[in-house]
């Protein structure tokens, strides 16, 4: 098997069979041998049923089906975990990273890279709020990691195998993959393309998922939020140093213009201390949960069915 397609699936019944096809005619181009591995993410819709009744007619699309809704970049894990071909290219269902570019992606695979990544020159159908945080997200999660991971790329690519097996061998739970892939290291290249509308339904990212998969980034790839707190601390020391300073020159030199007042100031400057505080344990409780996920070792995702693959997998 030379390749496998990983496509996440969550209620995307209005476009799972557009998909396939233009999936299956990007691949035909090729001239390579294939497998679709369709993973649904506990949808609640026809999905399961649609992509049931496209595996019965073709044996080259094999199904994996979570017991519930286990995420994004769960789902792609499993696909990758599922995958046999030599190189794994990870696309959406809802054809905004249209098929049409997996063919240079593979041309640039067979010049020697590892991984050959999709990277976004322009973006149709998009409001300009989404693009806005888009572009903010892209290049906050960079500035705010250690990993160099390439902005306006998203997680359509194409993996070698040996990328695929150095993933395998990471057992984080909560997964940002694409920081993953960026941390393995190996051969890297870009295919820009224009990303396109949503073929049908709706965006699976809205801005809430879009914050959560920003916290999944920073946390596994850099502690930098752990060191805001010393840089407060350092910047309030100085000024709470400086302010009595100011308090102590105004008492010896200037001490008729010293006012009994300022209660709203202390309340002011006590509320806004306090703040800082609950913040910076916020940000050490994010921490601490995903150890405490990691120490309980549950397995990152459970299936309730497999179609098309062998019984040895």
């Amino acid at each position: 098997m030379t390749l496998s397609v990983v496509v996440p699936l969550y209620n995307e019944e209005e476009v799972i069979a557009e998909s396939y096809r233009q999936l299956t005619e990007a691949l035909e181009s090729c001239g390579e041998s294939y497998e679709l591995i369709f993973v649904n993410d506990g949808s609640r819709d026809q999905t399961w049923a649609m992509a049931h009744a496209l595996a019965m007619r073709d044996k080259r699309l094999k199904l994996l089906c979570f017991s519930r809704n286990f995420g994004h970049q769960t789902a792609i894990t499993a696909g990758m975990d599922h995958a046999s071909g030599d190189a794994v290219v990870v696309i959406d269902a809802d054809l905004q990273d249209p098929p049409s570019v997996i063919p240079a992606m593979v041309e640039k695979w067979r010049e020697g890279y590892d991984v050959v990544y999709g990277r976004r020159t322009r973006r149709k159908g998009e409001t300009l709020f989404k693009k806005a945080t888009a572009k903010a997200f892209y290049r906050g999660v960079n500035a705010m990691t250690d990993v160099d991971i390439p902005v306006d790329a998203g997680d359509f690519r194409l993996l070698d195998r040996k990328v695929i097996e150095a993933l395998k061998a990471l057992p984080e739970r909560n997964r940002y993959v694409r920081g993953l892939v960026s941390w393995v290291g190996f051969r890297q290249a870009a295919v820009d393309y224009v990303r396109e509308e949503r073929f049908a339904g709706v965006t699976k990212y809205p801005l809430r998922k879009m914050l959560r998969l920003a916290a999944d980034a920073v946390t596994a790839f850099s502690y930098k939020p752990l060191k805001l707190s010393i840089y407060i601390g350092a910047v309030m020391a100085a000024l709470c140093f400086a302010f009595l300073l100011f308090v102590i020159v105004q008492r010896v030199f200037f001490p008729d213009t010293i006012q009994l007042s300022g209660w709203a100031s202390l309340t002011a400057i006590s509320l806004f201390c306090n703040g800082i505080i609950l913040l910076m344990l916020g940000i050490m409780g994010e921490y601490i949960g995903r150890i405490y996920d990691e120490a309980k070792a549950r397995p990152i995702y459970i299936l309730s069915g497999k179609v098309n693959f062998d019984p040895a997998e």
